[in-house]
């Protein structure tokens, strides 16, 4: 059945036909031409046609789609491995609205091991360029800690910035606690140093039985010397890396490197597990939760998260998937993006199909989770709406704090609470100025008002309700950014600090009635604004210290004569603060490039 709109004339099915059988991408446009979703085709001809003959076989996301669909474009590529590159690229440019979505994470983070002669060990986020060793991905920073206290404890390593290391004239705490060689002050040599490296590359690499050799050897040649005390470091070394080798619950792998990744569905909602392996040791699991997916989604699920993650991160040797999918493409998509084959499977065996199982149990303890989470979330919403006597539908809430030290750096934070959780993108913070010091009541009167007048000129949306940390001078203030705004029917909702500062003591006030209430501790809507309130405590704070600790960072070294943007920064650069500059000697600070002794001894004087 050929489908057409209407209101614009289009038939879907004839612009399909118009297409080339042909490897690319296509975007389907709705009004206005906004960009309704951006896919991938082997053949674009037949997969556009199949969005409008066989309705019954499209997920409801699509069936919607499909409905506003008004023009259809199309690029074509050389292959199917660069129509899902461009895809994937188009996707996060355009942001079309029916596309299954990851949010972007922070980058993953890893351990480094630079190229010094003596290696400084730490983590690290971010793109790969350096030529330093990065080891990871890990999960999560947890297992990134764990390792490195692990290393120091085995290895000692040093940990400390490269401006501390070059400048200590004796050993830091780290060495008295056996956590460091000394390398900075010559308490270890480069070859033994170096050898300590290597360890900690193999062991970070999976390879403990290598070390644990390695090690052993070292140990009976100590022996032999009768350097009994030295022998007997390696033996502890030796002892805490057999117990690290115990504990390990995943095993076997080798050295490859292997990712599980499987996807589930409850209830609608639709997560997917990576389990990363790395030389056999399990480095951690996370859950991705997806936009726009529901459960007939999943395969296509699976497929938006292989394009997704793999674009620049670390590719393994190995995926391992619990559904049925394209492999070719993406085994051709690695092949050409990484020059390396990447095995996809499918079908394991043995200890993969341990591996997936594990995983897949895990995706679905986490999603019966989120969905608890969910519905204790709406009877918050419930609970808080009934308790206030709001009409109407609430959803969306935003909530004001300010933050400064004695009316310095003053910061306001604006948070957003919306479907169920806080949205951590939207929120934004306010740099205060042009106001007396101090004063909350215009900090809040400013802020409300900059906020707004943003909204109604078109960015963002408007809250159902908004919450104002503070009593009735806040409260007063911000009805008046509101009403000079011409938003006077908005909900606005006062959170006094109560009795003795106590949590489950707020007072709350509505800045319409002037009613006071008072909700019992225990209140499930009070918890809900709790919640809310402390994290826009907490992220006005970080703003404010930011803005002060910059502030006064800058100013120390900007009020010294003779000191330019480019002697400061070489100060900066060599020292690593502003602190760190007050605590060298001038013998020291004469040293860095362009500081003469005289000058040195100058800036000496005005940090002290």
């Amino acid at each position: 059945m050929t489908r057409v709109n209407k209101e614009s004339g289009f038939s879907g099915l004839l612009e399909a036909k118009r297409l080339p059988g042909l490897p690319g991408v296509y975007r389907m446009l709705g009004q206005d031409d906004s960009v309704l979703y951006v896919g991938k085709a082997v053949n674009l001809k037949k997969r556009v046609m199949s969005y409008f003959r066989k309705e019954g076989s499209l997920s409801p996301r699509i069936q919607l789609m499909v409905k506003q669909i008004i023009r259809i474009e199309s690029t074509v590529t050389r292959s199917e491995s660069e129509a899902l590159l461009l895809e994937n690229s188009l996707i996060k440019s355009l942001k079309p609205k029916y596309n299954i979505v990851f949010r972007d994470d922070k980058s993953y983070p890893y351990i480094v091991l630079t190229k010094h002669v003596f290696p400084k060990l730490s983590t690290y986020r971010g793109s790969i360029v350096t030529k330093d060793r990065f080891f990871g991905p890990f999960t999560n920073t947890y297992a990134v800690r764990e390792s490195i206290h692990l290393l120091q404890k085995v290895f000692r390593l040093r940990t400390c910035e490269d401006n501390v290391f070059s400048n200590r004239s004796r050993p830091c705490l780290l060495y008295q606690i056996q956590r460091c060689s000394g390398p900075c002050v010559k308490q270890i040599s480069e070859e033994d140093y170096r050898s300590d490296v290597t360890n900690a590359s193999l062991f970070l690499q999976g390879k403990e039985n290598e070390v644990i050799h390695s090690l052993e050897s070292e140990m009976l040649d100590y022996s032999e010397d009768m350097q009994f005390e030295r022998a007997a470091v390696f033996r502890d070394r030796i002892r805490a890396l057999t117990k690290v080798r115990e504990t390990q619950f995943v095993t076997g792998s080798g050295n490859r490197n292997v990712d599980i990744v499987t996807v589930a569905s409850i209830d609608g909602l639709v997560g997917i597990n990576l389990t990363v392996i790395r030389g056999g040791s399990h480095r951690g699991d996370k859950v991705f939760y997806p936009k726009n997916a529901s459960e007939q989604d999943e395969c296509d699920a699976l497929e938006a998260f292989l394009t997704h993650h793999y674009q620049v991160g670390d590719v393994p040797d190995e995926i391992v998937i619990n559904k049925k999918i394209d492999k070719d493409v993406f085994i051709k998509h690695f092949q050409q993006s990484f020059e390396r084959k990447v095995r996809i499977n499918d079908n394991p065996i043995s200890e993969r199909r341990m591996w997936l199982k594990m995983s897949e149990r895990n995706v679905e303890l986490s999603i019966q989770q989120q969905l608890r989470t969910k519905e204790t979330q709406m009877d918050r919403l419930v609970a808080l709406q009934t308790a206030l006597g709001l009409e109407g539908h609430l959803s969306r809430i935003e909530c004001f704090d300010i933050s400064h030290t004695m009316g310095e750096a003053t910061v306001a934070s604006c948070v957003v609470y919306d479907r169920g959780e806080m949205q951590f993108g939207e929120y934004r913070r306010f740099n205060i100025d042009n106001i007396t010091p101090g004063d909350d009541y215009a900090a809040m009167n400013q802020v409300v008002s900059r906020r707004y007048q943003r909204v109604i000129t078109g960015e963002g949306k408007l809250p159902d309700l908004i919450l104002i940390d503070g009593g009735k001078g806040q409260l007063s203030s911000s009805l008046s950014a509101l009403s000079e705004l011409g938003l006077d029917d908005l909900a606005v909702i006062g959170v006094g600090k109560g009795e003795e500062r106590k949590a489950g003591k707020e007072t709350l006030i509505n800045a319409r009635t002037g009613e006071v209430i008072q909700l019992h501790p225990h209140d499930s809507g009070l918890h809900l604004i709790q919640q809310i309130r402390d994290e826009s405590h907490r992220f006005a704070i970080q703003g404010h210290r930011k803005r002060r600790d910059k502030k006064r960072t800058q100013s120390r070294l900007e009020d010294i004569e003779g000191i330019g943007a480019k002697r400061r920064q070489r100060l900066l650069s060599q020292f690593g603060g502003v602190k760190e500059v007050a605590a060298a000697s001038i013998e020291e600070i004469a040293k860095v490039d362009g500081i003469s002794k005289k000058l040195a001894e100058h800036i000496y004087r005005q940090l002290h």
